[in-house]
């Protein structure tokens, strides 16, 4: 059928079928700003103006455009400067990942069309049908505000860090003082406390402008879905509607014999090779449950057959024709009864090594001591036992799974993938496509939120198989139903803290059992609970120490790596267990917790005897906390919260509001940069013509600002500004290797390679000007694009470039280095919610969220600021209203946004951010880990808020009104105390 419409200025007229979705033709036309996240719409990814006002192209026919004005964001890409709303969302970090930017840079024009002076509330409305979940809006909304101000023809000033008195002296105390003020500074303005320790930099510490905005803030083809290859072939999956069946048959004749169909792959005719999904280092952790198509079905989502066909409709419809013979099993989803005898046995298959009992459904055994527990347990003045549970949720990027293979001139396979992990995928796949890893090339392009959902190889092996049964290039992307059940998610968790508690409040044992639901497969299932008893008892001092854990098999869609990894369900269990401790024995929380939480030179004694690299004896020494910025982390977040207020009478229960109760919490965080002995990152650096670098990472930059932030630590060590440094990442064959974007280790180890690396790069440049300026080495200093010598002369970097390509003992000036870490430096956080409870329904209202973080120096504020803020806002959900709901057989009810409940722009408490800085000496100019950490102890600070508010303690996550109501009605024990 015609469709006629005027595109971007221009009328164009096009044959489409009656079933195209606009989204579908403007991409043809080679539009790729309009990107795909979901097929109901809500994420507003795929927003157009049509007729000046935002629509969703992927809910909206093409036909229905006809006659009509259609304007995508590549009208604004007239020139190779960036328009001025897409310069305003560049200028204050408000594109991570910038998978949306189109949709937001569209919904600002519009909003500014209309209200040229708009309120920060209309700002709010407009972005509220774009759903971010990356950046919390804070920055977001900053930049229409700004775009808005230089559209009026205002000036603006630079968006610039707000320098923050401290209010300690780093190690101690110091009084709160309740009529102090926090700055008086817009929201996304990166707020930083310095120290003394930190030295002057010319890049480090700046807020440099990503590396990667102009493909982000234009909307330029940058993603994985956004190339074409011709002859593309398109898959899709047949799934489970079982939560546990056995397939006694699969007959895929009509599905063959469909016209276009090209491939259908199943257990009848693809090898039974035994593998481990999860992301990680070699040799990955046992055990290898898994097979590319298997011939039974453990979850709702699990595979079933691949189908390649010419289009995604005939695909689907390949898959509607296989007919599949099931023998449906018993199924079982708790934890808890997973383990009890006479349950389903979920892997009763006998080719699946190190499982530690198949027969009730335990895949490991996880057990560290420090001490004699049990004893100091028996002796405690005081002993403490209380249970947890935490919840199933989905990290949700915008962007969903999706990978293209084809082999290529010389019949290697290329994957171009969305993952975190591009290294770790080419070494897992090649025993399950057999060829050898040295045929295999997997290019990791921008990636649009990843968050440990694409710390997996979980659809490469098959595009990968089609590929090379059909001979064409192949392409699979997952719906957002197909994100939810078949994806990954966080870990769910029973959790029993046992403590035992001097008479003057110190710590004297803590024991930690912990049931963890790793769904079908194992997976991530040993490392994240591994993680949760690191976290679970690191963050306080005390004498004896006991992990204990059953990582068990259940019939819910597979956990996995999720962002925090583990941490968030210990530390909501650890908080709220010694708030309640506080509480009972009535201590001040904070003093309480101040007395026993870990301070510079405490050892971290339980770290070493768990994960990948454990340690079985007991060590001579161990790591200790060298840097720790807590006291003014807390310090900072109690005057922005307004602490004293949580002990008014008057406020808590306002008169003029009877059924309102407001209260506020606080809870404490502690995290990692990177795994030790383990991860290792690598970088290669080489000076160009002009005096320019490429700097070659193999780190995964996911929207966290990785290639900014090692850009900005190579400009720093070679005296250049950070546009000289052209960054290139994440291509096993061309890049040097990295383990990828997990565990907070980018900035931490990957940092350290490129700085080892441009070290050397700047050796040489010193040696070749001492040339030039004949003079010595050592004297020569790199500043401002050119090599000083000591008596005031100068070459450019150019010249030295010149000079070692082209005109004597000619050379290229370049280096290679890696960096394996010893070291662990944790950073540190203090977390403080403002919540608002209605007594008659439930529903809670979170008000204000604060996090002071202690993250070393950040490398670049605005992009620091703005991983927290996101990271916030992911970690509320968790807390306050995402949750899977399941029907009795196992199948996921709210498997979209909307059922499936992420805040909106429109629904955001008041969120602040300072950034603490010291002087972590292992890390690169300072630096530790800040991407994970924002992900743990919200949960617990708005626990405790609603337990300040309403006196009642809530175990069990998220707060929803029903769970809230319940206990207001019918407030149960959770601590019991002896």
């Amino acid at each position: 059928m015609n469709l006629t419409f005027t595109l971007n200025g221009t009328l164009i007229t096009r044959d489409v079928s009656p079933g195209a979705t606009l989204m579908d033709v403007l991409r043809a036309e080679g539009l790729k700003s309009v990107r795909f996240a979901s097929e109901t719409g809500e994420t507003g990814a795929a927003a157009v103006l049509l007729d000046g006002e935002l629509a969703s192209a992927d809910v909206m026919l093409a036909l229905q455009a006809d006659g009509h004005e259609v304007t995508t964001v590549e009208a604004l890409n007239t020139a190779r400067e960036l328009h001025p709303i897409q310069q305003a969302f560049a200028d204050v970090g408000a594109l991570q990942s910038g998978y949306s930017s189109g949709a937001m840079v569209l919904g600002t024009l519009a909003l500014l069309r209309r209200s040229p002076s708009p309120s920060e509330g209309e700002v709010r409305d407009m972005l509220s049908g774009i759903l971010d979940r990356e950046s919390g809006y804070v920055k977001p909304v900053e930049a229409v505000l700004r775009a808005a101000s230089v559209l009026r023809g205002e000036p603006v000033e630079p968006f610039a860090v707000h320098v923050v008195e401290a209010l300690t002296d780093g190690v101690h105390a110091s009084a709160y003082d309740p009529s102090a003020m926090p700055p008086d500074v817009r929201p996304a303005v990166p707020k930083v406390i310095p120290s003394r320790d930190v030295p002057d930099l010319a890049v480090v510490g700046h807020p440099e402008l990503k590396v990667d905005i102009v493909k982000l803030a234009k909307g330029n083809p940058a993603f994985t879905d956004d190339i074409e290859l011709r002859g593309t072939l398109t898959a899709k999956v047949l799934r489970s509607p079982h939560a546990h069946a056995r397939i006694l048959d699969i007959d895929d004749s009509a599905a063959r014999a469909l016209p276009g169909v090209h491939e259908v792959l199943h257990y009848k005719n693809t090898k039974r090779i035994k593998y481990a999904s999860g992301g990680q280092s070699y040799p990955n952790p046992h055990p290898y449950d898994q097979v590319s198509f298997d011939n039974k079905v453990r979850h709702v989502g699990d595979r079933v057959a691949a189908v390649a066909a010419d289009s995604e409709e005939i695909a689907a419809e390949a898959c509607r024709l296989i007919r599949v013979t099931y023998d449906v099993l018993p199924a079982v989803f708790d934890e808890r009864e997973a383990l009890k005898p006479g349950a389903p046995v979920i892997h009763d298959e006998d080719d699946t090594e190190h499982i530690r009992d198949a027969s009730l459904n335990k895949v490991h055994w996880i057990f560290a001591e420090r001490g004699d527990v049990e004893k100091a347990l028996a002796e405690a003045p005081h002993y403490f036992e209380q249970t947890f549970r935490v919840h199933q949720v989905q990290q949700c990027p915008m962007e969903p799974h999706v990978a293209v293979a084809w082999l290529d001139e010389d019949e290697r396979m290329v994957i171009r993938t969305a993952t975190q992990v591009p290294f770790h995928v080419r070494r897992m796949i090649a025993p399950l496509i057999e060829m050898p890893v040295r045929d295999i090339r997997v290019i990791k392009p921008r990636i649009g939120g990843g968050f440990g959902a694409k710390q997996e190889m979980l659809i490469e092996d098959i595009v990968a198989l089609l590929a090379i049964r059909t001979r064409r290039p192949v392409r699979l992307v997952l719906t957002r139903e197909e994100e939810f059940i078949s994806a990954r998610t966080r870990h769910p968790q029973t959790l029993t803290y046992r403590t035992g508690v001097a008479e003057d409040g110190t710590l004297l044992a803590q024991d930690l059992y912990v049931i963890g639901n790793t769904g079908a497969y194992g997976s991530h299932g040993y490392t994240v609970q591994t993680i949760t008893g690191m976290r679970g008892l690191s963050q306080y001092n005390a004498k004896n120490k006991r992990f204990r854990c059953d990582v068990v098999y259940t019939n819910i869609p597979v956990p996995g790596a999720y962002r925090g990894y583990g941490a968030p369900q210990s530390e909501f269990a650890l908080e709220a267990h010694l708030e309640d401790i506080a509480h009972e024995l009535g201590l001040d929380v904070l003093e309480f917790k101040r007395k026993n939480w870990v301070k510079v030179g405490d050892e971290l004694d339980i770290a070493p005897h768990l994960g990948e690299t454990a340690i079985q004896e007991e060590l001579d020494e161990y790591p200790k906390v060298m840097t720790c910025g807590t006291e003014e982390c807390v310090a900072q977040a109690q005057r922005a919260i307004g602490w004293h207020r949580r002990n008014d009478p008057d406020w808590v229960s306002p008169k003029d509001r009877p059924n309102i109760r407001r209260g506020i919490g606080f809870a404490l965080a502690m995290h990692g940069s990177g795994i030790p002995f383990l991860d290792m990152g690598g970088a290669s650096i080489k000076i160009n013509d002009d005096g320019s670098f490429n700097l070659l990472i193999g780190a995964t930059d996911i929207g966290t600002g990785a290639d900014t932030v090692l850009g900005q630590i190579a400009a720093e060590t070679l005296g250049v500004p950070l546009d000289r440094i052209l960054v290139y990442s994440s291509d096993t064959d061309m890049t040097p290797f990295d383990v990828g974007a997990y565990a907070s280790s980018t900035t931490y180890i990957s940092g350290t390679a490129v700085k080892r690396a441009a070290e050397k790069v700047a050796q040489r440049i010193r040696e070749r000007a001492a040339m030039l300026l004949e003079v010595d080495a050592d004297g020569v200093t790199l500043r401002d694009g050119e090599a000083w010598a000591s008596d005031g002369r100068s070459v450019t970097l150019e010249r030295v470039a010149l000079h070692s390509l082209h005109q004597k003992d000619q050379e290229q000036i370049m280096a290679v280095e890696s960096f394996m870490a010893v070291d662990c430096p944790p950073p540190f956080a203090a977390k403080m919610a403002e919540v608002e409870v209605d007594i008659t329904t439930g529903q809670v209202t979170v008000k204000k969220l604060v996090m002071a973080v202690d993250c070393g120096v950040a490398i670049n504020p605005v992009t620091a600021s703005g991983q927290v803020e996101g990271g916030l806002i992911q970690a509320l959900g968790y807390a306050h209203c995402e949750e899977y709901a399941f029907d009795e057989g196992g199948r996921m009810l709210n498997a979209q946004f909307g059922p499936y409940k992420i805040y909106r722009a429109d629904e955001m408490p008041d969120v602040e951010v300072y950034l603490v800085q010291t002087w972590e000496k292992t890390g690169p100019f300072g630096a530790k880990a800040v991407a994970e950490i924002p992900k743990d102890a919200v949960a617990p600070a708005v626990r405790n808020a609603i337990l300040n508010a309403t006196g009642v303690a809530i175990d069990n996550l998220p707060f929803t009104p029903e769970r809230v109501w319940n206990a207001l009605q019918t407030p149960t024990v959770g601590l019991q105390h002896r």
